[in-house]
């Protein structure tokens, strides 16, 4: 039976805000620039899409499940949509290296993002994570022969 999800968000809020105090990520290089704007507008955009796209799509993926046919995987309804949009709004880079295209976000923010969209549905987020996946792969890799 389909249930419908809704982000905690103001448990998210305050593992950014308090467990791990922004203020000390900020002294760390690269992070100086992260503010509560933009921390918060991120938290705020992620939870909506995973209340709005991903949450209503959830049941359908569990029922359809992907399927191979004539050599071409087929993914439930609505997760190419959404997929697009997961694509578009830059979330796949969210703590990726800039060196390599990613927003160099730290963890400490992408992991409550993400915590949300795993909740709201787990099958969608699962196809991306193969991707997130070699992107670290390849940044070690890279630096490695550097």
């Amino acid at each position: 039976m389909p249930v419908d999800y809704r982000a905690p968000l103001a448990d998210m809020h305050f593992i950014v805000h308090q467990l791990i105090p922004l203020s000390r990520i900020q002294t760390l290089p690269g992070y100086e620039e992260v503010d509560d704007d933009l921390v918060n507008t991120i938290l705020e955009e992620a939870s909506k899409f995973a209340n709005q796209v991903l949450s209503p799509i959830n049941w359908t993926g569990d029922q359809e499940g992907c399927i191979l046919e004539h050599a071409v995987v087929k993914t439930p309804s609505g997760f190419k949509d959404a997929y697009q949009q997961y694509i578009e709004a830059g979330w796949i880079s969210l703590a990726a290296n800039p060196n390599f295209g990613g927003q160099g976000l730290p963890a400490s923010l992408a992991t409550p993002v993400n915590e949300m969209w795993h909740s709201a549905n787990m099958a969608f987020m699962l196809c991306p994570m193969l991707t997130a996946g070699a992107i670290e792969a390849i940044e070690h890799l890279s630096l490695i022969h550097i």
